[in-house]
């Protein structure tokens, strides 16, 4: 596929060995001392020193990050980054990774604390703006797209909430999106994460508020979902199957800018509890959703299946749909699957009722409603089955 650069909604480097032109996009922004941010898996690829060789100097590197990041992480981060003197960052890796990075980037001159900035109403406006530096974000898998993301999702570990910070200036300065990156994904990761894609574009889809720009990006997402998630998990060098999802990542957060919805707010509790993976959470959650949501997007699910070509163009056809590819994903059908402890449904479902992606949902929920749906999760009881 041809190397292209997309200026929306940040300037995007699009192609293969992209990784190559790191330090022509440090000269763009004015960059000299990079601290790179990572988990500590990829730190031990080569993904790393493929970064590192294409940057004239040495830096540091800072991977005390976990897959569902902390506070803690974000604010270990901004001490390595204060005292190595950096002015500003490369974010490497998955969705943890890149929050992490960006957490790390506008912290690291902010006098509050960073549960102060959370993404409700204007508390964003609170932080120092001229404080806040910037970041070039290199994902190395298709899912989370937070690349194309002003926000991050940090667990706060007094309260095992799941939180959203917030600031316009967190949006990447550059993203190098090089499918190449993403070639050792193993093919777990790569279902999870595809899913995750899913899930952003079809909740996006699926809001009510008016975004005639996103609805567009998430219908094709969902698209390229299925026609490519699949080929990128039986044939993880399937080049331009991983490219397509790559490129399909960054749409789908793109796309919620319009809204989230009940899949992300039932995930987001199990995996500050139970540090679930989130791409993998919400494809398991998707079905029960869709089905609870039913009166409100049975007329857009229709137009997606006939979009998609389906060969039952229906409501219960796009269910199947999606039925039949976790299946082929090998995604558990079952909330029983990932936990085995139904303890905690009472909690989540108030952690639920309160996380910001309910406001998105097509329909009013309460929290007897998410209990509702954690329960039918939990034992897989769906009136549509594959």
């Amino acid at each position: 596929m041809e190397n292209m650069n997309w200026n929306y909604p940040t300037p995007i480097w699009f192609g293969i060995n992209r990784i190559k032109e790191i330090q022509i996009a440090c000269d763009n922004l004015n960059i000299k001392n990079p601290l790179i941010v990572t988990d500590p898996g990829i730190r031990k690829t080569s993904i790393i020193d493929k970064v590192v060789n294409s940057l004239t100097k040495e830096t540091n590197v800072y991977s005390d990050v976990q897959g569902n990041p902390t506070g803690e992480n974000v604010t270990n981060g901004v001490n390595v980054f204060n005292k190595g003197n950096h002015d500003g960052v490369i974010a490497v890796g998955g969705g943890s990774g890149m929050d992490v990075g960006k957490g790390i980037a506008f912290m690291a001159g902010q006098a509050r604390p960073i549960w102060d900035f959370e993404d409700i109403e204007d508390y964003w406006t609170r932080a120092n703006s001229d404080k806040i530096y910037p970041v070039i974000a290199i994902p190395t898998t298709a899912g989370t797209g937070s690349e194309t993301g002003r926000a991050g999702v940090f667990t706060n570990e007094v309260t095992h909430e799941k939180k959203i910070i917030f600031h316009p200036k967190m949006m990447p300065a550059i993203v190098i999106l090089d499918p190449d990156l993403t070639i050792e994904l193993p093919p777990s990761l790569t279902a999870f994460t595809g899913m995750d894609v899913l899930a952003h574009c079809l909740e996006a889809y699926s809001s009510n508020f008016f975004h005639p720009l996103s609805q567009g990006i998430a219908l094709e997402g969902i698209f390229i979902v299925k026609n490519y998630l699949v080929r990128a998990y039986k044939n993880g060098k399937d080049m331009e199957a991983r490219s397509h999802m790559l490129a399909g990542s960054s749409m789908g957060s793109t796309a919620f800018q319009k809204g989230l919805g009940a899949i992300h707010s039932l995930s987001h509790p199990v995996g500050a509890i139970y540090n679930s993976h989130h791409g993998l959470t919400n494809a398991v959650f998707m079905p029960y959703v869709l089905e609870r949501n039913r009166e409100a997007i049975e007329e857009k699910i229709i137009r997606i299946a006939k979009y998609l070509s389906l060969e039952n163009s229906t409501f219960e056809g796009f269910i199947k749909w999606v039925l039949e590819l976790r299946k082929e994903l090998q995604i558990p059908h079952t909330l029983k699957e990932l936990i085995n402890d139904d303890s905690k449904l009472e909690k989540m479902s108030e952690l639920a009722l309160k996380d910001p992606s309910t406001g998105g949902n097509p329909i009013p929920l309460s929290q007897k409603d998410f209990l509702e749906l954690y329960k039918k999760s939990y034992d897989g009881k769906l009136l549509i089955t594959s």
